[in-house]
């Protein structure tokens, strides 16, 4: 039993009307207060009737009487204005500074509550409360999604503006490098993040329409170009490119071995993946403009289709030939950049900017990409929650992270139907 059960309790007056103090005084909460999320008192501006006397001030939550003593409230100015102690367990009388004695309640709710609580927390099955989602209410099921989506969203743009902050709210350039990150996909997102953090986009974007001096630049920043020992004639032009373009722009590559092969398809080599990269700038031009201004799926697919140079058809790594193989962006490729970069800016550019049609486009795009599969979404399937879209399954991924795996179920609403069963 923790404290934050006490205030999930409280804020969601799942408490008996009937309360008495250790006095033996009847308590009557007329107003549950607002949560404190700075130094002080847990709860400010609540209103209880002790008796007949009403009284208006703050309360603080212990599990123990005991703790106010021990946490030092007793002399904290701060908790003069406190007018009740809510416990589970009166272990002590308490005192304010003044020496007056601290009203206390041991807060009364049904013992199921609890019980559910502590059930949930001993679990350890894919979610806690797998067994009981299948009886919350589709309703309130998917008013939860959307709050989650939400909250999804939110936090990836914590990124972007980060990053605006960094480079004075050049859009271009920020989406630029998140959209290098997410071009790594899990396993190297760091390294293409460092890598487009070396080389600036407008550096690029003077060379745009020479592919061979783009993949010089990005193979050569990217470290990888010191590595090979069987130099083709490839690889020998782009050496030479990269150490004129190195020495005009004063450039400093990354270090190679940030870079990661183990356990990656050849398809999904970096080599691959910057060669991929390489060929979206060469054939795009200020590509977040143009997102901006696309509101079909399929245009939207269309502007990430690249097909690698004629060299890397036949290669995966520098100098191994192999077969010729198309190694254009598979579709599941392209949905996960949209999914991680170019919904995450039309929500915030909508934001920022103040254009609910943008934000609405990035919800409306989610629900046309098909979920992701992997076991997040597998998990929640195999409890009977099944994604039609992105959009549910990026909700999800967010329900799993942010509160399954770390046990805040006090804090998911679904928690509230799965607490009050059987009441």
């Amino acid at each position: 039993m923790t404290e934050q059960f006490l205030q999930y309790v409280w804020f969601q007056k799942l408490f008996s009307p009937l309360q008495v103090t250790s006095q033996g005084e009847s308590v009557e909460i007329i107003d549950v207060g607002q949560l404190n999320t700075d130094a002080g008192p847990d709860v400010f501006n609540a209103k209880v009737k002790i008796n007949n006397t009403l009284w208006a001030g703050n309360v603080e939550f212990h599990q123990k009487s005991s703790d106010w003593a021990r946490h030092g409230h007793t002399q904290n100015p701060a908790y003069n204005s406190v007018i009740l102690h809510v416990v589970f367990d009166i272990d002590a009388i308490i005192y304010r500074a003044d020496g007056s004695e601290m009203p206390q309640i041991r807060l009364n709710f049904s013992p199921h509550l609890l019980e559910q609580y502590e059930v949930l927390q001993q679990q350890n099955s894919f979610v806690a409360c797998e067994k009981q989602l299948g009886k919350v209410s589709s309703v309130h099921l998917h008013n939860w999604l959307d709050r989650l989506l939400v909250e999804r969203l939110e936090q990836k743009t914590h990124v972007i503006e980060t990053l605006l902050n960094q480079t004075t709210n050049n859009w271009e350039e920020v989406f630029y490098i998140v959209l290098a990150r997410n071009f790594g996909f899990s396993t190297n997102a760091l390294a293409f993040e460092l890598l487009a953090k070396s080389l600036p986009l407008n550096i690029l974007a003077k060379h745009k329409n020479n592919l061979m001096q783009l993949e010089a630049l990005l193979f050569g920043q990217a470290g990888l170009l010191e590595k090979p020992n069987n130099d083709d004639a490839y690889v020998t032009q782009l050496k030479n490119e990269y150490h004129f373009l190195r020495t005009k722009y004063q450039l400093e590559p990354i270090d190679y071995s940030l870079w990661k092969l183990l356990r990656l398809r050849p398809a999904n080599f970096p080599t691959v993946s910057l060669a991929q990269f390489a060929t979206l700038i060469h054939q795009s031009s200020k590509l977040f403009s143009k997102i901006l201004e696309t509101t079909s799926y399929n245009e939207l697919c269309r502007l990430f289709q690249c097909e690698v140079s004629d060299y890397w058809l036949t290669h995966y790594l520098f100098g191994e030939s192999s077969k010729l193989v198309s190694k254009k962006l598979s579709k599941s490729s392209i949905d996960s950049l949209l999914i991680n970069t170019v919904v995450p800016f039309l929500f915030h550019y909508g934001k920022v900017n103040n254009n609910e049609e943008l934000v609405q486009r990035s919800f409306d795009l989610l629900s046309t990409i098909t979920p992701e599969k992997n076991h997040i979404v597998t998990g929640f399937e195999n409890c009977g929650i099944k994604s039609q879209s992105a959009y549910d399954s990026q909700a999800l991924i967010q329900l799993k992270r942010g509160y399954c795996d770390l046990h805040k179920c006090l804090q998911c609403h679904i928690s509230k139907q799965v607490l009050y069963a059987k009441l």
